[in-house]
């Protein structure tokens, strides 16, 4: 499918269809990783998380909102998962999902600049990712229009009031601050 590229005045039109576009929960994912130690990343994910995407005539009418369950945390070390929904970290009985609510989209082509804000903890903070935008086509089973974006961004834990760690001496610790997003996002066309 081609169609004009959006501009960053967000007049153009864009490659998709206007209305509100559902996430495909089998061909999407909510990753992050964590420097430990200091000396390697340790990577994660949310298996359960619900966006959508609502699209108008222009990419200034853009939106995206996105829900996770942080009960769903999946760092492959059930242990760490555990504490990970404690008080120390997301604190699952007052607060058990991550929301994010954008706020503007610009861009165009295939690279476009996503903010928004993210609440974890009860914390609200603004956050801007980078999108990638990775086309649209029709899924030769079902015939319905997909169309793919990743996201790449990073935020502080210490932002959104997680501020647990562990000293190792030396003045290191644990636990960077600097969590890193990565999100790939299948949509159905409505």
């Amino acid at each position: 499918m081609t169609a004009p590229a959006a501009s960053t005045s967000g007049v153009e039109p864009l490659p998709l269809v206007a209305g509100t576009w559902s996430v495909d929960i089998a061909h999407s994912s909510v990753n992050f990783q964590i420097r430990h130690l200091g000396v390697t990343n340790v990577r994660g994910r949310f298996d359960t998380f619900d966006a959508t995407l609502t699209v108008g005539d222009t990419v200034g009418s853009v939106a995206v909102e996105a829900a996770i369950d942080l009960a769903s945390i999946n760092t492959n070390q059930a242990d760490r998962d555990a504490h990970l929904r404690t008080t120390d970290f997301f604190d699952l009985e007052k607060h058990p999902s991550m929301t994010f609510v954008s706020t503007s989209v610009t861009g165009s082509d295939d690279e476009y600049e996503l903010a928004g804000n993210l609440t974890i903890n009860g914390v609200t903070k603004p956050v801007t990712l980078n999108v990638e935008f990775y086309g649209v086509d029709t899924h030769p089973i079902d015939d319905r229009v997909r169309s793919g974006f990743a996201a790449t961004g990073e935020i502080r834990r210490s932002d959104f009031g997680i501020t647990f760690n562990m000293p190792l001496g030396a003045g290191k610790l644990a636990l960077a601050d600097k969590v890193k997003i990565e999100l790939d996002f299948q949509f159905i066309a409505p």
